[in-house]
């Protein structure tokens, strides 16, 4: 673990370099940082936990915990952006891999990606809307006729525009959602409907 103990000064913004050292962990490791990751990116007003979970990771697998942190915000800007952007595991994967980590570590959080992108997708619509009016929705379903993933080709997908109303102005926001993400997204919203439901 050496190299997670050098570079104590490396900034938030280390990149690269930082998503690097993360090839030093054992798949084991690597799946507790990937869990404690999803944890804090599922619920993220749980701060408070999610910097004991990480600060207990790096004490029981001997890692300094100030380059941990750096390099646990590097790792955060890709899933972030990638919300941002609409991107599919298969791009999430091929951004850290062009970050510098191993194909099998970035495969594993592309994976852990694909499964937790519907929470991820409500989380990101939910806070749009609690910071802006939705005004209007439009949805159209689509059928991916070519794509450099084989088993993509006929799959259907769902594109949702929404409308949202910022102060004055209009802005129109754009998602994209596989089949099977779209029925998962609805049962998210079912789910938050009745908890609302529960409390009116």
């Amino acid at each position: 673990m050496g190299l997670l103990r050098v570079g104590r000064d490396a900034g938030p913004e280390a990149g690269s370099g930082d998503v690097q050292h993360l090839n030093q962990l054992s798949a084991e490791q690597f799946s507790a940082l990937t869990e404690v990751l999803f944890g804090f990116l599922t619920e993220p007003k749980e701060v408070e936990r999610f910097l004991t979970q990480l600060s207990d990771f790096a004490t029981m697998n001997k890692i300094s915990l100030g380059p941990l942190k750096n390099i646990v915000k590097s790792i955060l800007l890709v899933p972030n952006g990638a919300l941002k952007k609409n991107l599919s595991s298969e791009q999430v994967r091929a951004d850290f891999v062009a970050l510098g980590l191993s194909e099998e570590k970035a495969s594993y959080f592309a994976e852990q990606w694909k499964l937790n992108a519907p929470t991820l997708t409500r989380l990101a619509v939910d806070q749009t809307l609690m910071i802006n009016q939705l005004v209007d929705m439009e949805w159209k379903f689509g059928v991916t006729a070519g794509s450099s993933e084989l088993e993509k080709v006929g799959s259907i997908f769902l594109q949702l525009k929404l409308v949202i109303k910022k102060g004055s102005q209009m802005e129109n926001v754009y998602v994209e959602l596989t089949l099977p993400q779209f029925y998962s997204f609805m049962h998210e919203m079912e789910r938050a409907k009745t908890t609302l439901e529960s409390f009116s």
